[in-house]
């Protein structure tokens, strides 16, 4: 055994370190995922600022209400009576060029874009899939994708024992996932997954049978009405419990 600790230091040093487990790997990027969004708890004390700061503020809640509120008004008013569809093509054109705008926007203002660019493909997207089945309830397809895996992976993990409420609480708030040795947290985390779970459940059960009937303002309007209208609820429900859960003195 050598007497020298320079030289056992050294060998320590040529040790590798553990490679960070599957969990806190899908914790960091959860709570990355967060944090880009506005979920920061050292910079929102309040609910209502967390909240707002998640939605993006008014241009973030024009950015997701504005192309889908455009496409469903514009196809409303351009229904005709024989066909029963609306003109494709304008209310389409229209929602794509507000995406459009809104990203060139924050590309001027030196603001991070990727909200809008993510924003604009999904509408883009949409309406390529809508133009080539030449049916306006296609416009919506990609969203109930969305919903299904979003609710599919927030039930699962609360089922498997890894809310991912809980492993983006985890990271954010220093805990790692020590927070599955509380008995406490361990069940509101388990039980705020499902709650969003059930979210995006409720979502496909509603829309869905207005997809199959072909009755596209319907759809739409229920789309607006249950997305931010419902997420921010559920968001600042989860804020609270989480805070609850890490009082200031503890985080």
């Amino acid at each position: 055994m050598s007497d020298d600790p320079t030289r056992a230091a050294r060998e320590d040093d040529r040790v590798p370190l553990d490679p960070p487990s599957a969990a806190e790997s899908v914790s960091a990027a959860l709570g990355n995922a967060a944090r880009r969004a506005g979920l920061d708890p050292a910079k929102h004390t309040s609910t209502g600022a967390a909240v707002w700061s998640a939605m993006g503020g008014v241009r973030g809640i024009l950015e997701s209400v504005l192309p889908s509120l455009a496409f469903v008004v514009l196809f409303t008013v351009t229904i005709d009576p024989e066909t029963r569809q609306g003109n494709l093509w304008v209310s389409l054109g229209v929602s794509v060029g507000l995406a459009v705008v809104f990203t060139l926007a924050r590309l001027i203002a030196k603001s991070p874009p990727s909200a809008a660019i993510g924003g604009l493909l999904a509408t883009a997207g949409a309406a390529v899939l809508s133009l080539v089945t030449g049916r306006g309830q296609d416009n919506f397809v990609l969203g109930f994708f969305t919903n299904g895996a979003y609710g599919t992976a927030f039930l699962v993990s609360a089922l498997i024992g890894w809310p991912l409420i809980g492993l983006a609480a985890g990271y954010l708030l220093g805990e790692g996932t020590r927070w599955r040795g509380d008995r406490r947290k361990r069940r509101a985390y388990t039980w705020l997954s499902i709650a969003w779970a059930a979210l995006f459940a409720a979502r496909l059960a509603v829309q869905l049978p207005l997809y199959f009937a072909g009755d596209v303002t319907a759809l739409g309007t229920l789309k607006i009405v249950m997305g931010l209208p419902l997420f921010a609820p559920m968001l600042a429900v989860t804020w609270l419990v989480v805070r609850a859960l890490h009082p200031r003195r503890e985080s």
